[in-house]
């Protein structure tokens, strides 16, 4: 494990944190010495865990490659290979020595040592400008820890996507380094204790938070016990617990935070942060905008058209009635994600996901009734006329419409366990190239940079050059 805890190590020579609540992370640096010295208080608890969220939107995480992955080798959409972006992964051509594969490990590595640094921070001792209540101060550390927790929960669950063997025939998931340690080597854990430790992260992400309303920020760049929910609805949808999602979903529906976004704004909403929609955004900022590296850009028909919809997904939209089809531009997702600086948000979980999430999990073994109302909520908001009675089909196809484009089409055809379809880039399907479960190409290569050092104990995947 060598990479992966020198990547840790450049954490504290390269993190970039804030000392406050703003929408951009870049006010405060910590080098490599604070970590050498332990944090001691909570104004920098609340920095790494800031820098935590901040470490989620680089470039080969969820800035623009992790999403992209999502998008590619689907039914909705294909890459056009425009910049010699996506290429390799729209050819499986991907090898161990991949840029892609390699950054994405790092990235999202790096992301883990960063929540490792805030979890292991010792409670006892800190100090706060704002109480010297021992017991106030060990509530507040609980709560910045809650958070990272969930992060690491839902930084494990993207590598046991991309890298683990769940869908390839094998059953290795992810190395996980739960403490900062740079001379450890490890191996990888099962698939079963990938997702043990992504459930364990995600129950402690609830219990650290507790339900102390005043520590809870309303702000959806900052995560608190519902937010977590959604993304544990997310989690628990690709294992296939239904009744945890149908739960979660509820006890978040019921928390009235949040409503569909109108049709009257639905194109607005995309142009702006924080809307009442969103459940979780990771905030950027001009000053971290990635600019043409950001995934807007790559989708944008005024950047780089890298990606672009298929014209049978186009035509399941209502030109005239429903407001998602504003959102194309020549099959483009121009109105998903106008601006190409990328200095937006990036929106991790909107309402809408959490009640397609609903309404499917209420099909498999819930209410008929209960999924009926998720999803005509979404219609109605739509401007589309409400279903009399709905099935996985139709929540399937409500999928497409409404999440397109946003990086969870080809992970709903995995645990859907359907064919993964192959277009060239032109669009033109290739049936001779499609995949089906198992097949080594459905998961990613371990990076050589991983495997070949000394003593390493990771295990490649099969199928790649190593």
């Amino acid at each position: 494990m060598k990479k992966i805890f020198s990547a840790s190590i450049l954490v504290f020579s390269i993190l970039f944190v804030a000392t406050s609540c703003s929408d951009d992370f870049v006010e405060t640096t910590f080098y490599q010495e604070k970590e050498a010295a332990p944090i001691t208080s909570v104004e920098e608890l609340t920095s790494f865990v800031y820098g935590t969220y901040g470490r989620m939107r680089a470039v080969s995480y969820y800035g623009r490659n992790f999403i992209a992955y999502g998008e590619v080798h689907t039914d909705e959409a294909y890459t056009t290979g425009a910049s010699g972006r996506n290429v390799a992964w729209g050819n499986y051509a991907f090898t161990s020595l991949d840029g892609d594969v390699t950054n994405t490990w790092r990235d999202m590595y790096l992301t883990v040592a960063n929540a490792n640094v805030v979890i292991n921070t010792q409670e006892a001792g800190l100090t706060w400008s704002e109480s010297v209540d021992s017991n106030v101060i060990k509530e507040k550390a609980r709560y910045l820890k809650g958070q990272a927790y969930a992060v690491r929960a839902q930084a494990f669950f993207d590598l046991l996507r991309l890298y683990g063997q769940k869908y390839s025939g094998g059953n290795l998931g992810v190395v996980l380094p739960l403490v900062y340690n740079p001379t450890t080597k490890m191996k990888r854990a099962t698939i079963a204790e990938t997702e043990a430790q992504i459930e364990s992260d995600f129950a402690n992400a609830l219990l650290y938070m507790g339900s102390n309303a005043t520590l809870q920020s309303d702000k959806p760049t900052v995560l608190n016990p519902i937010s977590v929910k959604a993304l544990m609805s997310r989690y628990y949808l690709y294992k296939g617990d239904y009744a945890k999602v149908r739960s979660y979903v509820a006890d978040i529906k019921a928390s009235g935070k949040y409503e569909v976004t109108p049709a009257n704004t639905l194109v607005k909403s995309f142009a702006t942060n924080e809307n009442t929609n969103s459940v979780f955004e990771i905030a950027v900022g001009t000053a971290s905008a990635l600019s043409f590296d950001s995934y807007s850009n790559l989708v944008n028909s005024g950047g780089y058209k890298n990606i672009r919809v298929l014209p049978a997904v186009v035509s399941m939209y209502n030109s005239v009635t429903d407001p998602r089809f504003k959102l194309l531009n020549a099959r483009y997702l121009d109105g998903k994600y106008p601006d190409k600086t990328g200095a937006g948000n990036i929106k991790m979980v909107r309402y809408e996901e959490v009640l397609l999430n609903g309404a499917e999990a209420e099909l498999m073994g819930g209410s008929a009734a209960t999924a009926l109302e998720y999803h005509n909520m979404i219609l109605q908001s739509r401007g589309q006329a409400p279903l009399v009675s709905t099935d996985i089909n139709l929540v399937k196809a409500e999928r497409t419409k409404e999440l397109l484009g946003e990086g969870f089409r080809y992970w709903d055809l995995l645990r859907w366990g359907q064919t993964i379809p192959y277009y060239n880039t032109s669009g033109t399907p290739d049936p001779a190239r499609n995949k089906t479960i198992p097949d080594q190409k459905l998961t990613f290569p371990i990076p050589q940079s991983e495997t070949n050092v000394a003593g390493n104990l990771v295990e490649s995947n099969p199928g790649y050059d190593n």
